[in-house]
């Protein structure tokens, strides 16, 4: 898993509630094995009309969101069943940081595995996030995990996050759990020697 330090990037203010996983990565495309290549069907149902042209409407088509790091959203953020296929096609878009008031349970866990960043914040900051980013044409943060930071020096948006400390250090070193598991291979090989 990618370490994840610090990150600036460009936000897609994704304006909506209860965005469930089958929003973000449709049951259609869960046949695939590997933990790539979902990127190209996020959000596949908003993204695409029903006859594959691009909806043009639709944020993430917007030529200005085109490279953006950083999914500002509403309440309830990642809802629904609990696939993890939701966490990767968002990491393999190209999101590194989801900003929200809440979200599912499953699915926040399923980011931290992934390397992907979620971050609580009240909602009047997140609505403070998203006006500003459309007042602006688009805002880029800052987001530095070490210091649990958000910031943008230019605009005097500075904001404090809370992250669990033991999350924090398995992101910082780019740690999933089996990761955390082969730390401890010496030891693991030890008992399974003695055990023969």
């Amino acid at each position: 898993m990618e370490r994840f330090k610090t990150i600036e990037g460009k936000i897609v203010p994704l304006d909506r509630v209860n965005i469930d996983t089958d929003q973000i990565i449709p049951k259609q495309f869960l046949k695939r094995i590997e933990r790539t290549g979902f990127g190209q069907f996020l959000f596949n149902d908003w993204r695409f009309n029903n006859d594959d042209s691009l909806n043009e409407e639709f944020i993430l088509n917007k030529e200005m969101y085109k490279s953006a790091s950083v999914l500002v959203t509403g309440d309830n953020f990642g809802s629904g069943s609990s696939r993890e296929h939701a966490a990767w096609a968002l990491h393999d878009y190209g999101f590194r940081c989801i900003l929200a008031p809440s979200f599912a349970d499953i699915f926040f866990n399923n980011c931290f595995q992934n390397g992907l960043l979620p971050i609580v914040l009240p909602k009047e900051k997140i609505r403070n996030i998203i006006d500003e980013s459309i007042n602006n044409n688009g805002l880029e943060l800052t987001i530095d995990l070490e210091s649990q930071t958000i910031f943008n020096i230019s605009l005097e948006i500075n904001i404090q996050f809370d992250i669990d400390p033991y999350r924090k250090y398995c992101m910082l070193n780019g740690l999933d759990n089996i990761a955390l598991t082969l730390q401890h291979i010496d030891k693991i090989d030890l008992y399974e020697n003695q055990n023969i």
